[in-house]
């Protein structure tokens, strides 16, 4: 596109500087192209002076002034080069070539945008993760919609991506889960019975009783834990994957944390370790000599009373997706396992791993605000808010928007009433309330017997407009967004972008006639609203949200 026009531009100016002995090649490809922050800057702006200076120990204006001159001879892409402050130089690029990006957005239409920037890269996107004791939270919510528009974003840009559920069907949590259910099942049936004391007290616990009690009455009332540690996982699980599918995720495989110990990778992993002699025992458990790694102190992997902590089966898992064949393991985690990534990545380290291949995206908690007062929630007595009363009542497109309208390591606070108002302040109804427009100009003019007519036929010099200039410069800023939202695992740029050119689109209708008295005026602008339309359902696409065309 555009930028990399400048880009290639740039490239050969600084080429056509070396072959002429104006500079040396030692600042190749570390100059940058950018979009200024104010107005009057440019289109774009680059640092190439002030690099190439620091390397030749020159002026920057100088270098600039030269820069410059090699640029103005390019006048069918630059409309105006400018230098300004310590050696940045603006590059004003010719009005005529914006309406260009028109074009690829109608060759490739719902692929405008994608990318090969992965060059297939086999990536695993592994999220969720929560083991089955209960309904997802909140918590949960936000961890499944930024794990899902990641992976999205990277299959836009070219990446081969799987979706992967790791959580574990055994351990101590689960034995409390069984005894739980059991209890509940009793009391149900009125016979003696007792709670644990940190059992799990949702009502979800009567509700699969009460299904048992409907299949065999009481003819359980002596089965063992086990026996109710299965039908709670199996009910919890399909509760979960119900959730997940319907806020639009299905994953692409499930790893089972029991099947670590059952094919013995658990003890593999302390045997290799110990070859290393990283592992050693100390009052009766057995530590990992994670100071080896930068670490304060080191961590004990197996407690004395037999039973792994947490630490060493993630190793193990993360040995796995190595041998797996991933080239980029991503993790989403809340800011709870904090503490446990640095013993996992000394872990995949001392396994012999490259433990940069391992990215780990945390995010903080979530807070659900009602009229302005916090929403008070209570995981372990089961008062908290499910991602499925959440979606009842704000929807599916409101809960992905707003899960993503913060950087991930920043807390969320989640306006219950914004995200149902029906109105220009609530920013997904506002995003897909342009698409909406978008939809009805198009029907309007059919109506009137006009069809959106092919580029070739329409002259976009029409589209001479300040707020046709912006929103073209906004579309043809799409690709390059996705590629750096994909690269940098953030998501939450394609959501402040749909509401720039949302905001853009509207402040552009409401200034200006689509359907004018002239006929070749209203051609551009239908094909100019065309575009935008493509761009708006493609960017909501990418963040698993909905585009209607009528609301």
């Amino acid at each position: 596109m555009i930028r990399s026009q400048l880009k290639n531009l740039l490239d050969h100016c600084f080429q056509q500087g070396v072959e002429q002995n104006l500079w040396s090649a030692a600042a190749a490809g570390l100059y940058n192209l950018e979009s200024p922050r104010h107005e009057g800057q440019g289109d774009f702006a680059t640092n190439f002076a002030m690099i190439v200076a620091g390397k030749e120990r020159r002026k920057p204006r100088e270098v600039a002034e030269q820069l410059a001159a090699m640029l103005r001879r390019d006048t069918d892409l630059l409309d105006k080069v400018e230098i300004a402050g310590p050696g940045f130089v603006n590059l004003f690029v010719n009005p005529a070539i914006w309406s260009s990006v028109l074009t690829p957005i109608a060759e490739k239409e719902d692929k405008f945008g994608l990318c090969d920037l992965g060059k297939g890269m086999k990536v695993m996107v592994e999220f969720v993760s929560a083991n089955p004791t209960g309904p997802l939270s909140v918590g949960h919510g936000r961890n499944a919609i930024l794990g899902d528009s990641i992976a999205r974003l990277l299959i836009a840009a070219g990446y081969d991506v799987t979706r992967e559920y790791y959580f574990n069907d055994a351990g101590r949590q689960m034995r409390v889960l069984g005894a739980s259910l059991k209890a509940r099942y009793l009391e149900k049936l009125g016979l003696p019975n007792e709670f644990p004391e940190d059992g799990y007290q949702g009502g979800y616990m009567y509700d699969i009783a009460e299904s048992i009690i409907t299949e065999a009455g009481d003819g359980f009332k002596d089965a063992d834990l086990d026996f109710f540690r299965k039908r709670a996982q199996e009910a919890i699980f399909a509760d979960i994957d119900a959730t997940l599918k319907r806020i639009g995720i299905v994953f692409d495989s499930y790893y089972n944390e029991h099947d670590l110990y059952e094919k013995g990778l658990i003890d593999d992993v302390v045997t290799t370790l110990r070859a290393k002699g990283l592992v050693y025992e100390q009052d009766g458990a057995t530590w990992f000599r994670t100071t080896e790694f930068g670490q304060a102190q080191d961590r004990v992997i197996i407690k004395n009373t037999g039973e792994p902590t947490y630490r060493l089966p993630d190793i193990a898992y993360h040995r796995e997706k190595f041998r797996r064949g991933f080239a980029w393991m991503v993790n989403i985690f809340g800011s709870d396992h904090i503490a446990t990534v640095p013993d996992v990545l000394a872990g995949v380290e001392a396994l012999g791993f490259d433990k940069t291949k391992v990215q780990i995206i945390m995010h903080q908690f979530v807070t659900l605000l009602r009229d302005g007062k916090q929403v008070k929630m209570s995981t372990r007595k089961a008062t908290f808010i499910t991602v499925d009363e959440l979606a009842d009542e704000v929807g599916t497109d409101a809960l992905r928007f707003f899960f993503l309208m913060r950087k991930p390591d920043s807390q969320l606070e989640f306006d219950l009433e914004l995200a149902k108002a029906q109105s220009q302040e609530n920013p997904v109804y506002y995003v897909q309330y342009g698409h909406a427009r978008l939809c009805s100009i198009e029907r309007l003019a059919a109506e009137r017997g006009i069809t959106v007519p092919e580029l070739a036929n329409v002259n976009l010099d029409y589209l001479r407009e300040p707020e046709e200039y912006q929103l073209l410069k906004t579309l043809a800023a799409y690709p390059g967004l996705v590629a750096e939202a994909a690269a940098d695992l953030a998501p939450h740029r394609i959501i402040f972008f749909l509401m720039d050119l949302a905001g853009q689109f509207h402040a552009f209708y409401n200034k200006h006639k689509v359907m004018t008295e002239d006929p070749q005026l209203t051609a551009a602008r239908l094909c100019l609203c065309r575009g935008i339309k493509t761009v708006l359902a493609n960017g909501l696409g990418l963040v698993g949200v909905s585009a209607p065309e009528k609301m």
